[in-house]
Formats: structure tokens, sequence, C-alpha cells
């Protein structure tokens, strides 16, 4: 990993993406969600400050758990004076989002035990099929076929 110099405190979109592993395209992707700012000198070029590493370290994590990135956006919108979120920050939307995860987690487990049920029979039934007609929710509207 390049090492930038203590005295540099801006970086370059190419220093960035090194530094932080992200791809420039992703990089610029974050800025256009508002998940990262830059300014721009005289000559049109991006400059992030040096807090943008931390601030896409966070993005980067969050988003290997699954978050969404516009939840991510929520997240750091809420930090006063759009600040680089902190190890406090970080344990406090770890245990908000912790739940979010969970019922993913459940709801994951129930598709992949009802994909294996389907695949033994086949059938898609929609009388009876967890899959195509979860709950018997288009039986419970009117009888006939409706997919």
């Amino acid at each position: 990993m390049p090492q930038i110099p203590e005295k540099i405190h801006e970086l370059t979109v190419g220093q960035l993406s090194a530094r932080s592993g992200a791809a420039v395209s992703a990089l610029h992707f974050y800025e256009s969600k508002g998940l990262i700012s830059s300014r721009r000198t005289t000559g049109n070029q991006r400059r992030y400050s040096r807090d943008a590493l931390r601030r896409v370290a966070f993005v980067r994590a969050a988003q290997r758990v699954g978050i969404p990135l516009a939840t991510i956006r929520e997240a750091l919108a809420e930090l006063p004076e759009e600040r680089t979120p902190t190890r406090e920050d970080w344990a406090h939307l770890s245990e908000v989002w912790r739940s979010e995860l969970d019922e993913r987690i459940k709801q994951l487990n129930r598709l992949r035990d009802h994909l294996t049920d389907c695949i033994g029979c086949g059938c898609l039934s929609l009388a009876t099929c967890v899959l195509s007609n979860p709950d018997d929710v288009f039986g419970e509207r009117q009888s006939g076929s409706r997919l």
C-alpha cells in the first residue's frame, strides 16, 4: 500500500484509490451518491481530504455486511458537520443495523429451506409453493391464476 507523506493533506483520486483499495470508478460513484466529497482545483481535478480514507473504509465495511448505500448515506448525513465516522459511530450504527441484518438472515434461511423443497418437487404449484405464493396471498385475494 503506497504511503502518503503526512504533509500532504489532500489526495488525488488515484491516491485515494490506491490507499483505500476502491476503484476510481467506485470513488466517483460514492461521490455522486453523497458518501464522500471533494473539491476541485483550478485545473478541475478532484482533491479529497485525508479523512476521505476513513469514510471510504466505513462505506466499504458497511457494504460488505449488506447495508444498502442509501442507508449508509443517511447514517453519514446524521454526523455533525459531515465529520468522519469514529469508532463510537461505528459501534452505534452497527448495533442499529444488527437487528436489520438478523432479520435478513432469517429471511434468507427461510428462502434457502424452501428452495430445497422446491427443487425436490419442481412443481411451483400456485396453491402450495411457498416461493411462488408465500402464505397463499393470491388465494386470499380471489380464486384463479394470476401469475
